[in-house]
């Protein structure tokens, strides 16, 4: 049995999110949220089986939580442990000034991820 450790926890969230094809399937469930296996593999150039590794992944990391409806997994965005990344490194620095600098960025250099 392993005890609850928040560093490890971090450390899951952290690789989670260092992959591209995870936080686009992240996006993808804060666009809509509730999807299934077979919705979140569309737009994606992956079969079934890599796309349910990344999202076993996320799920690892809490990162998303799923719910069985009959035959069908649904996936939902777990925000909490972003949030708490976002309290434990951001938050202790000030934040208004790293939104204008992350602003100024974003305006200078343009969009990288699409959004």
């Amino acid at each position: 049995m392993v005890a609850y450790c928040p560093v490890m926890s971090m450390d899951a969230v952290f690789k989670a999110l260092a992959d591209p094809v995870r936080r686009r399937l992240l996006d993808s469930l804060h666009q809509r949220n509730g999807q299934t296996l077979l919705e979140l593999c569309q737009g994606h150039q992956m079969t079934r089986q890599a796309v349910t590794k990344h999202l076993g992944l996320l799920e690892a990391a809490n990162l998303i939580a799923t719910v069985k409806r009959g035959r069908e997994k649904l996936h939902y965005l777990n925000p909490v442990p972003i949030q708490d990344i976002a309290d434990r490194w951001i938050g202790k620095y000030e934040r208004s000034r790293l939104r204008a600098l992350g602003d100024l960025k974003q305006t200078l250099e343009g969009d990288a991820d699409g959004d």
